[in-house]
C-alpha cells in the first residue's frame, strides 16, 4: 500500500516541501530511514539524522528550519508527534478495512450479523451469536453460543469468546485473548481433594475496551465479570471471576487480579502487580510495577512494594534498606567495641 507526500499532507493538513508525488510504503525511525519509507522528527536531539536519513518523507513541525542540505521531502505540520500518531492510526484503519466471508468457516444458522462484517477463514460462530456493524473476525477466532458483540469490534486471530459473553462497541480483542474462560473455583473436601464449583456467570466488556494479546478474563461464578468503558489491558493479564475494573483504568502486562476484587476508575496499574481477591481499590489509584496489594486501597493512593505501602514512604525506606548490609556492619563494629571494653 503506497501513499504520496501530497496524500499524506492532505490527511495531516500539512504542507509539502519537496516532491509532492514521492511515494512511501513503509514507516521507519529517522536514523534507519530508507528509500520508500516515512519518518518523523519531533525531538530536537534527533535533528542531525534529518540531514543523513534516506527516508523519502519526513514529518516535521511547522517551525522547523533546516540548517544543512537534506534529501528527504518534508511535510510540515503543527505537531509532528501527534501527526505521526494520527497517520499510524489511519494506516491501521486502512490495513484492517476487510469485508466479506472467507472459506472454510462455520456459521450457525441462528447467527445474526450487521453490515460491512469480515469473517476470516477457519472461524467458528456458534448458536445465537449476534454481531453488530463493521465487526472484523480474523481467521481462527472462536465465538461460542449466546455471545453478543457490538459495532466496530475487531477480534484478531486466535481469540476465543466463550459462551454468554457480551462485548460492547469499539472494542479490540488481540491475538490469543480468552474472554469468558471458566473461573477458578474449587471447594475443599474432607479427604483433601477439591470439588469443582460450576461457573455459570459471564463476562461483560463495555464500550471502547482494548484487551492485549494472551490476556484471560474469567467468567463469573454467578453474575458477571465486568470490564468497564474505556479500560485498556496489556498483554498476558489474568483477571479472575467476578472482578470489576472501573472506567478508563489501564493495567500493564503480567498483572494478576484475584476473584471478586473491585477496581475503581482512572487507575494506573503497573506490570507484574499481584492483587488479592475480595478487596476494593478506589478511583485514581496508582500502583507501581511488581507491587503486591493485599488490602483495600483508598481513592488517590500511590503504592509500591510487596506488601505495598505508600509510594513516598517506600522511597524513604529504600534509602535505608538498600544500605542494610552497611548498617549491620556498623552495628556489629559498635558491639565489638563495647564487648572489648
Amino acid at each position: 500500500m503506497k501513499f504520496t507526500a501530497s496524500q499524506i499532507a492532505g490527511i495531516l493538513e500539512g504542507e509539502v516541501q519537496g516532491n509532492p508525488e514521492i511515494t512511501i510504503d513503509t514507516i521507519a525511525k529517522i536514523e534507519d530511514g530508507k528509500a520508500g519509507s516515512l519518518t518523523f522528527l519531533s525531538n530536537p536531539k534527533y535533528t542531525p539524522y534529518l540531514y543523513t536519513t534516506k527516508a523519502s518523507i519526513t514529518i516535521v513541525n511547522k517551525d522547523f528550519i533546516p540548517e544543512k542540505e537534506y534529501t528527504t521531502t518534508l511535510i510540515k505540520v503543527t505537531d509532528a508527534y501527534q501527526s505521526f500518531s494520527k497517520l499510524l492510526s489511519y494506516y491501521e484503519q486502512v490495513k484492517n478495512d476487510k469485508k466479506g466471508k472467507e472459506e472454510p468457516i462455520y456459521i450457525d444458522k441462528t447467527v445474526v450479523y450487521g453490515v460491512d462484517v469480515y469473517l476470516g477463514a477457519f472461524s467458528y460462530l456458534g448458536k445465537n451469536v449476534t454481531l453488530g456493524n463493521n465487526v472484523k473476525v480474523y481467521p481462527n477466532v472462536y465465538i461460542a453460543e449466546n455471545v453478543s458483540i457490538g459495532n466496530n469490534v475487531t477480534l484478531f486471530s486466535g481469540s476465543k469468546i466463550c459462551s454468554d459473553s457480551v462485548i460492547g462497541n469499539n472494542c479490540v480483542i488481540h491475538n490469543g485473548v480468552i474472554v469468558g474462560s471458566d473461573g477458578f473455583g474449587f471447594s475443599p473436601t474432607e479427604d483433601g481433594a477439591y470439588t469443582k464449583i460450576p461457573q455459570i456467570g459471564n463476562v461483560i466488556l463495555e464500550d471502547d475496551v482494548d484487551v492485549g494479546a494472551g490476556t484471560t478474563i474469567d467468567r463469573a461464578t454467578m453474575g458477571s465479570t465486568i470490564i468497564r468503558k474505556g479500560v485498556k489491558l496489556d498483554n498476558q493479564i489474568q483477571i479472575a471471576h467476578n472482578v470489576e475494573v472501573g472506567e478508563n483504568t489501564v493495567i500493564a502486562a503480567q498483572t494478576g487480579i484475584a476473584g471478586s476484587t473491585k477496581i475503581g476508575k482512572n487507575c494506573m496499574i503497573g506490570g507484574q502487580v499481584g492483587i488479592v481477591g475480595h478487596i476494593t481499590i478506589g478511583d485514581n489509584v496508582r500502583i507501581q510495577a511488581q507491587s503486591g496489594i493485599g488490602r483495600n486501597v483508598k481513592d488517590g493512593e500511590i503504592l509500591q512494594g510487596s506488601p505495598a505501602i505508600n509510594y513516598g514512604d517506600f522511597n524513604k525506606s529504600y534509602v535505608h534498606f538498600k544500605n542494610l548490609s552497611k548498617i549491620v556492619n556498623r552495628i556489629n563494629n559498635i558491639e565489638k567495641k563495647f564487648d572489648g571494653e
